[in-house]
């Protein structure tokens, strides 16, 4: 018998009742076991289980899953996410292989792989997770990769060996608007995180590069227009927007505010109209929910604007 973790439990924020449309059933059971079986025989980490995602249920059963390569435990502390921050242990040498492996039973696709933040490594894990990338282009040719890195402290070094690595697509998320930055995410930097995109496209402006901010953390509309302006001017190509949740009532920001449907549907348009090929936004919209969906619209648009069309996808969550 397979239990599905409870989404009210998982997402409530505590002490206050979730709105309407932040409820929705579980799904089924279909292909959920089979899933957490692959998951749990890679012995790779998943950002699913551990920042307590609401999708988990949902994408699970659609054997979806985002892994989480370099350990569970992370450097840094930010306030708002619910993976562990410990000492971490050293890299495992198979890491790699064993994440192929899981990819390549699971049939993906497309994958986004994502990792800690591993200030302890003297390369904060650019040339594992490179490792990862080719091992996974190895064994499942057909899948395109998509990676959700730390910032690596903007280094361009850093970054080059995971874009020699050929992703599909690379993301790095913003977060949150620049004002409330200092206070939820201590060891980030708004500014830093614009930086690694930039680096990105300079290092090859033909990688399609994607970012993410949450709302509800007590940032104004204007800011948030203001990020999307900074995000363009970097040359980001996709956007998601998605709600925040507090994971635990106690180290964790508060939900300022809860966002509607109809608010999402009102910022995706002024992302739109900035030049993103796409954009993602939704209650439920995080980076990796249904990436590839994302991916694949991002690239008809890009493929229509090469042949003189204009104009850029949305998909509202």
């Amino acid at each position: 018998m397979v239990s599905l973790p409870v989404i009210s439990a998982a997402t409530a924020p505590p002490g206050r009742r979730l709105p309407p449309w932040m409820k929705r059933p579980l799904p089924g059971l279909a292909d959920f076991a089979h899933t957490r079986r692959t998951v749990a025989a890679s012995g790779v980490a998943t950002v699913c289980e551990e920042a307590r995602c609401p999708n988990l249920s949902e994408c699970w059963s659609k054997r979806h899953a985002t892994f989480m390569i370099l350990g569970d435990r992370c450097t840094r502390r930010c306030h708002y996410c619910a993976v562990a921050t410990a000492k971490p242990n050293a890299p495992e040498a198979d890491e790699p292989q064993r994440l192929a492996r899981a990819i390549a039973e699971l049939e993906l696709a497309h994958v986004v792989i994502t990792a800690v933040s591993r200030d302890d490594l003297a390369d904060a894990g650019a040339g594992h997770y490179a490792e990862c990338v080719r091992a996974v282009r190895a064994a499942c040719p057909r899948t395109t990769i998509e990676v959700l890195p730390a910032d690596f402290h903007a280094r361009r070094e850093r970054i080059a060996r995971l874009v020699d690595a050929r992703p599909d697509l690379y993301n790095h998320n913003l977060e949150m608007v620049e004002r409330i930055t200092p206070a939820i995410r201590p060891q980030g930097d708004y500014r830093r995180s614009l930086a690694v995109l930039q680096v990105v496209k300079e290092l090859d402006a033909g990688i399609l590069t994607k970012s993410g901010l949450m709302v509800g953390l007590g940032e104004t509309w204007d800011e948030l227009r203001i990020a999307f302006a900074d995000l363009r001017a970097v040359g980001c190509d996709v956007l998601t927007l998605g709600q925040y949740l507090q994971p635990t009532r106690e180290g964790h920001w508060p939900v300022k505010r809860f966002y509607t449907p109809e608010e999402f549907e009102r910022l995706a348009e002024e992302a739109r109209r900035l030049g993103f090929l796409s954009v993602a936004a939704g209650p439920f919209v995080r980076s990796s929910y249904n990436a590839a969906e994302v991916f694949a619209r991002t690239r008809t648009v890009l493929a229509a604007k090469g042949d003189g069309g204009e104009g850029a996808g949305a998909v509202i969550q």
